[in-house]
């Protein structure tokens, strides 16, 4: 059963070589535009390296780069093919070449979608990412005497800074681990002696921040350390969280930032992928068209296009059976080898 057949006169089919030559060359410009956010995007990540925990975000980027460069190839093709339509002594030259091509096109467009649809679906990885990554990254903040950490207290203080947060889930994260090295501290004072001595791990809390959670927005200076003491302070109630220190956790931020950008993105190549599955709808229109007139004496006749010669069903199983005979005889060949490789040994 044929899918959408549509007459094409001569000058409609010129017309659509014309249109689709200039379609294809917009969607090779969305193809570097797709390749360039995904550039931007692994950068992006890649910056904040030190406070992920795995790189699963990462197959984003890539694949957003992968079908950009493919996109670059599908569509320059698309344009050549155009051309060689306005002349039907040429055009027959990429029969052999046409079923393959939109067997590559088709599947690196559905990419194309899949990228779209991660984009707004990796919310909980990047965020279970962030979560133990800021959580180990907090943790190693005193050690910037240790080889592969010692721009770890700078790389968070810039993260607070820049993103105007405090901690991982919010700054009392900071209140159970200890942030000041043991360099910095005097083990002779009795108030260290005390704190060290109060904690089960050894270990000297806290209830303080890095200057970094400071909020320079307050007209109050910063409060660094005893936040949970009202007495220590003048005219300060800690409970109503009128504090000078950023709020927000930084995960929650991080996460906002990415899903924000990430979001952007998808809109921005969603938009590609319409174009492009545009251009390989039109393409098949001309090509359709344009073999009903090979080995015609007349080239200007009106002929047939359409967008499936077959039902969906069926061209999707023309092109996955020789995969799937192929996976199946590779099996076969795998079983039987270790039957071939014991005979000799029964004989």
């Amino acid at each position: 059963m044929v899918v959408m057949k549509m007459k094409f006169p001569f000058q409609k089919r010129v017309k659509l070589a014309q249109g689709l030559w200039f379609l294809s060359w917009c969607a090779t410009v969305a193809g570097a535009i797709t390749f360039t956010l995904g550039c931007i995007l692994k950068t992006e990540l890649r910056r904040r390296a030190e406070v992920m925990d795995n790189t699963d975000i990462h197959v984003v980027p890539n694949t957003l780069m992968i079908v950009g460069l493919a996109s670059l190839g599908i569509n320059y093709f698309a344009s050549k093919i155009c051309q060689d339509a306005l002349d039907a002594g040429r055009f027959p030259r990429w029969k052999n070449f046409l079923k393959p091509y939109f067997a590559v096109s088709c599947f690196f467009t559905v990419l194309m979608l899949l990228a779209v649809i991660m984009s707004y679906a990796m919310k909980g990885s990047l965020e279970s990412s962030l979560k133990v990554g800021l959580r180990n990254g907090i943790r190693f903040y005193k050690d910037t005497d240790t080889p592969g950490r010692c721009f770890q207290k700078q790389n968070i203080d810039r993260l607070q800074m820049e993103f105007q947060c405090c901690g991982n889930n919010d700054f009392r994260d900071w209140f159970e681990i200890q942030w000041i090295s043991n360099r910095y501290l005097d083990f002779s004072s009795k108030e260290v002696k005390d704190r060290i001595k109060s904690n089960v791990d050894g270990r000297y809390l806290v209830d303080g921040v890095p200057f970094s959670c400071c909020n320079p927005s307050s007209p109050r200076p910063c409060i660094q350390y005893q936040l949970t003491n009202n007495t220590a302070h003048y005219n300060y109630d800690y409970q109503t969280e009128e504090l000078n220190i950023y709020l927000r956790g930084c995960r929650e931020a991080l996460v906002n930032y990415y899903m924000g950008l990430m979001n952007t993105i998808g809109a921005g190549v969603l938009s590609v992928f319409l174009l492009q599955g545009s251009v390989l709808v039109s393409l098949r229109f001309l090509q359709t068209a344009m073999d009903a007139v090979a080995g015609k004496e007349n080239t200007e006749i009106e002929t047939e296009g359409y967008l499936l010669e077959k039902s969906v069903k069926d061209t999707i199983m023309e092109y996955l059976n020789p995969v799937l005979k192929f996976f199946l005889l590779t099996n076969q060949v795998e079983e039987g080898s270790p039957e071939e490789a014991a005979a000799p040994a029964t004989a």
